[in-house]
């Protein structure tokens, strides 16, 4: 679907170059077809080294004549930006927009951009850098069953994807978007037990964070629920059973539900829904 097309990413930062370099790596695109932006000069030359793709500071340019923008600001410029493509006639050939901005509705877009452009709404998380993502988008009211399609094609190249409907996306960004920072925490909490009880810390970081991608693919590939899972590792009268009573006073269980529900209403926040 984007052989033969342009792509502008807007806000060339981590993310943004995490997909720019993605599309190019898996043969979605060519380089050459891909622009990228970033707010100054300095920063275009920091970062022109690190990407195949062009990079430049004019977001008029780069949106003109492209068939999907990836909108990659900060959620409290994405709208504004928006604004200023639109006033200068950049957005009058209605391409395709996809926004990561987290929080910031695809109506709020649709009226940021005067209904010049189709919204697809997405949130990725970190990992996409290393194919390993989790992205998950919802169609705008303008957004056809191909925008979804082209969406999904995009982010497939950076891990798994889904559709969901927008009401989710603040929960996804509690859950996916900011999942990676809560474990790492626990890898590192798991690392430093092993550092506590005798093990070298490189030892135990690689144990930790093998162990956490073992089970992450066990639930993803055998499709079984964590608790069956669980259960598998737990003997009756074994160490493991007497660990997760230990787990279950800290309220371990609770904790990261409430972080979850905490950095989804934060999400919400950070676009005025």
């Amino acid at each position: 679907m984007l052989t033969d097309r342009t792509v502008a990413i807007l806000g060339t930062g981590t993310m943004g170059r995490a997909l720019g370099t993605g599309l190019v790596n898996a043969g979605v695109i060519a380089a050459d077809r891909v622009r990228g932006t970033v707010r100054h000069e300095a920063e275009r030359d920091r970062i022109a080294g690190d990407v195949d793709f062009s990079v430049g500071t004019d977001n008029v340019a780069a949106t003109r004549g492209a068939a999907v923008v990836l909108l990659c600001t900060k959620p409290k410029t994405g709208a504004g930006l928006l604004k200023e493509l639109a006033d200068a006639g950049a957005l009058d050939h209605e391409p395709l927009i996809i926004s990561i901005c987290a929080g910031v509705s695809t109506g709020a877009l649709e009226e940021a951009c005067a209904h010049k452009a189709r919204i697809v709404r997405a949130m990725p998380n970190t990992p996409c850098q290393i194919g390993e993502g989790m992205t998950v988008v919802a169609g705008g009211n303008r957004a056809t069953d191909e925008d979804i399609e082209t969406a999904l094609q995009i982010f497939h190249t950076l891990g798994r994807a889904l559709v969901l409907d927008e009401e989710h996306m603040n929960t996804v960004t509690g859950l996916s978007g900011s999942g990676p920072a809560f474990v790492y925490v626990i890898i590192e909490a798991l690392s430093e037990g092993g550092v506590m009880m005798g093990l070298p810390r490189s030892v135990a970081t690689e144990l930790a964070a093998q162990t956490v991608k073992g089970a992450a693919r066990m639930v993803l590939e055998t499709g079984r629920h964590p608790a069956a899972l669980k259960d598998d590792v737990t003997t009756p009268a074994g160490c493991t059973i007497s660990a997760l009573m230990a787990l279950e006073d800290g309220r371990l269980r609770s904790v990261l539900a409430r972080g979850v529900q905490e950095a989804a209403r934060s999400a919400a926040g950070l676009g005025g829904e």
